[in-house]
């Protein structure tokens, strides 16, 4: 029988790389538990638990989320799934968030998904978001299977304000400088891999080759003694 080792992942990319499609198929494919800070985010807020209230505020007011109370929000939540392999999306973005994350737990590998950002610009545009659950559909790669309504519940889908090129480009140029000393971070540690491409189908394969080999490490063993 073949043993699955334990596997503690961080996935990063830039809004429109495909992360939280290639995320869900992780989870599929291999069975990691998901903790998504956007969706921890949300089901926060609309609880209204102390630290959703917090980070209302924060929105609110058009600030960032204090690095403490995202790591605060994250780490309470992988108390519950400590024994498990997970992989941890959104989290961390800064480098004091990283160095929060490396004092409670020990990260295997972090997965950083480099899409050029025409590439990205072109999606976003085609990008529609069903709001209460934060699904996003794309009408080129990822359309809903009825046009205009959410694969889940049925209700209707929306397509984002700020989903303009403008704004779109300094989205793309603000993650790209709040996350690259995060990259730069784990590089310097050996654990970054990163998987370049324009089609989400065609890095996936590469992705999941990858964490094959981390998660059964004995079947290389095996073809390597055939």
């Amino acid at each position: 029988m073949v043993q699955q080792r334990i596997l503690r992942a961080v996935i990063m990319g830039p809004p429109g790389s495909g992360k939280g499609t290639v995320s869900g198929r992780i989870v599929k494919r291999f069975g990691l538990s998901h903790l998504s800070s956007g969706d921890l985010l949300r089901a926060n807020i609309k609880a209204q638990t102390e630290l959703g209230l917090l980070m209302k505020s924060c929105i609110d007011q058009g600030q960032l989320v204090p690095d403490d109370v995202i790591s605060r929000l994250i780490l309470t939540e992988m108390r519950s799934i400590e024994q498990s392999s997970w992989l941890l999306d959104g989290f961390p973005r800064t480098v004091t968030q990283a160095e929060t994350l490396d004092g409670v737990c020990s990260v295997d590998t972090v997965i950083n998904m480099d899409v050029p950002f025409q590439i990205i610009k072109q999606r976003l545009t085609s990008r529609w978001l069903h709001l209460p659950s934060g699904r996003v559909y794309n009408i080129d790669f990822n359309p809903p299977k009825i046009s205009g309504l959410d694969d889940v519940t049925g209700e209707p889908l929306i397509q984002r304000d700020d989903d303009t090129p403008e704004t779109i480009t300094r989205r793309l140029r603000s993650y790209e400088k709040q996350t690259q000393p995060v990259l730069e971070y784990y590089r310097s540690k050996g654990m970054l891999e990163t998987f370049s491409g324009t089609e989400t189908n065609k890095i996936w394969p590469h992705i999941q080759a990858f964490l094959s080999k981390k998660l059964f490490p004995q079947n290389d063993k095996v073809v390597g003694k055939a």
